[in-house]
């Protein structure tokens, strides 16, 4: 496995949990080998979907790698992610992809009557039997069954009343389905939507991941992300092809990749209230953006919270000096640094000067004061040192 030529190239060090959990992936990678994808057979899917007497195949136990910021749960999933032997795979920020669901939820209440059953019959050839045409929750699901046989989540936490009554509903269909999910976190399965509103009614959700999943701790000793970046400059001035380039090495450092890849770093999207946020280059939590994409496009604060609930550490290129000429961008700027500073994210960036000179004038001084007070806090160890996520989430 990969895993074993980063030991051996030095980039890992010996790591007891880590060596458990690339056992139980090991064990994993074996058992779809022989897990036939049409072990969910989708002729008959929604069928089986309100019948509990339908027998099929069991399949194979998944992985939930939960543990402290930065002890590789992304890296060990991404190695099995890349050499998993199926096709039907998918691997996404968990985020992301509930931000997907409740747009495919909110999509199903907008058709009529005869849409929806439209959409069943394109989904699945399923004739008999009733459906309930305003519960979206088949649809929503069937449409991941047939695609997807393997569903990999990165940073799986649920925060908020709506997401816990989605999550409990449709991955109790996935799991009968027979899906395969591998997943990481920051929390313990009992610890999913702790303390959260009506939490009862998520409880049996807890209890289907100890069943179906198999539960590994990654808590060693090293924490890479930090170890990464501690003791390294995160902000740099002016912008130039010096501070570029130091940008550009700290991405393939904190990606485990080698610059001469440098061509094959694949861009991503997010979904924001039914839009697409196009992401220039991300990988492995780390993603890219210049300050005029971010900045200078009218985008909002919802936008940069889906960054910070995406990507534990952002990079971005050629921050300018604020004057009365680009109050706005300064504007977008200030929202941006307090999204990704309230979820914990890392932030790496070259600037036109250092933070207590970057605002010359305008009409948002006061504000910024607070931004250069976090853009300086953000540089610290204790900050860097932090966990990726919402403080006090659930």
């Amino acid at each position: 496995m990969e895993y074993h030529a980063l030991m051996q190239a030095g980039e890992l060090k010996p790591d007891t949990d880590q060596a458990n959990a690339v056992n139980e992936l090991e064990r994993l990678y074996h058992a779809l080998a022989s897990y036939s994808q049409s072990g969910i057979q989708k002729s008959n899917w929604l069928t089986r979907f309100f019948s509990n007497s339908a027998k099929k195949k069991p399949s194979p136990k998944g992985i939930y790698l939960y543990g402290d910021v930065g002890r590789g749960k992304s890296m060990l999933m991404d190695l099995f992610y890349s050499v998993a032997p199926l096709t039907m795979k998918r691997r996404i920020h968990f985020h992301e992809f509930m931000l997907e669901i409740h747009a495919n939820l909110k999509n199903w209440h907008s058709l009529n009557t005869q849409q929806r059953k439209q959409e069943i019959k394109n989904l699945s050839r399923f004739r008999g039997g009733k459906t309930d045409l305003d519960d979206p929750m088949p649809a929503t699901a069937l449409r991941i069954v047939n695609k997807t046989s393997l569903l990999c989540f990165d940073e799986l936490q649920v925060t908020d009343i709506a997401d816990a009554m989605v999550v409990a509903r449709l991955f109790k269909e996935l799991f009968e389905q027979g899906v395969v999910i591998v997943a990481t976190s920051n929390r313990k399965p009992d610890d999913l939507y702790k303390n959260g509103l009506n939490r009862h009614r998520f409880v049996p959700f807890i209890d289907r991941i100890k069943e179906t999943m198999e539960i590994i701790s990654l808590n060693g000793p090293i924490d890479y992300r930090y170890d990464r970046l501690k003791g390294t400059d995160t902000y740099f001035y002016p912008v130039n092809e010096q501070t570029t380039a130091a940008l550009s090495t700290a991405f393939f450092r904190l990606t485990d990749r080698s610059i001469e890849d440098r061509n094959k770093v694949p861009s991503g999207e997010l979904i924001v209230q039914g839009r697409r946020l196009f992401v220039p280059k991300s990988a492995r939590g780390v993603a890219v953006f210049s300050f005029k994409r971010l900045c200078a496009n009218p985008l909002g604060p919802a936008d940069y919270l889906a960054i910070a609930r995406a990507y534990h550490t952002v990079i971005m290129v050629a921050i300018p000096q604020f004057t009365h000429d680009n109050a706005s961008e300064a504007t977008r700027f200030i929202h941006f640094i307090d999204a990704l500073y309230e979820h914990g994210v890392k932030f790496l960036c070259s600037a036109a000067m250092p933070p207590e000179l970057l605002y010359q004038s305008g009409n948002s001084g006061f504000e910024f004061k607070r931004t250069v007070s976090r853009l300086m806090e953000m540089q610290s160890d204790n900050y860097l040192a932090k966990g990726h996520g919402r403080v006090n989430a659930s």
